[in-house]
């Protein structure tokens, strides 16, 4: 495991992500939401909203709407979407953790979609490591990596995990499904 940033990097990059919103967010009249994506989206997502103010916040959780749902296995975890304001005619603010595919941010917009009609939505990710399979990008990155393809990226952050830290390191091989010797 390497550690790319430790928790006052992680902070510096939060700092540096939110003077980046404030620019989009000064130029609307219109009100803004900032919205994470759990579970550690909407940690960065009040984070952020400490620093830029904005009318409303709120949480998403995607385990329903993900294009993997079977592959996840027959109980996926389930958390509380909090979208307790207007949805239509507000700007949002979409913030995750890390983006990869596009596929969780896919997911996110249609739970977003699903409470209203947003006037614009814009993305905001701590770190963008490539390897976009959908024509997704975010409008606001805190820290671009490229890593390696069989290299994981993670980012922790407190309460969620015991540090605010961005790691990498080698991803396990998957189990076969197929039995072996040893399964025998």
């Amino acid at each position: 495991m390497q550690v790319v940033a430790d928790e006052k990097q992680v902070g510096e990059l939060v700092a540096a992500l939110a003077d980046k919103v404030r620019e989009a967010m000064a130029a609307s009249s219109e009100p803004w939401a900032i919205v994470g994506v759990r579970s550690r989206g909407d940690v960065i997502a009040q984070r952020l909203a400490e620093t830029l103010k904005p009318r409303y916040t709120g949480s998403v959780d995607i385990a329903l709407y993900r294009d993997d749902l079977s592959e996840i296995g027959p109980q996926p975890t389930v958390r509380i979407t909090e979208i307790d304001f207007p949805m239509d005619e507000v700007n949002v603010l979409l913030v995750d953790d890390v983006v990869m595919t596009g596929r969780s941010t896919r997911a996110a917009l249609q739970v977003l979609m699903d409470f209203g009609r947003p006037r614009c939505i814009r993305f905001a990710v701590l770190v963008d490591r490539g390897g976009r399979e959908l024509p997704i990008a975010p409008d606001f990155v805190g820290l671009t990596m490229t890593p390696e393809a069989d290299q994981t990226v993670e980012v922790h952050v407190r309460p969620t995990d015991d540090a605010d830290e961005i790691v990498v390191f080698e991803r396990q091989p998957s189990r076969s499904t197929q039995p072996t010797e040893a399964d025998a």
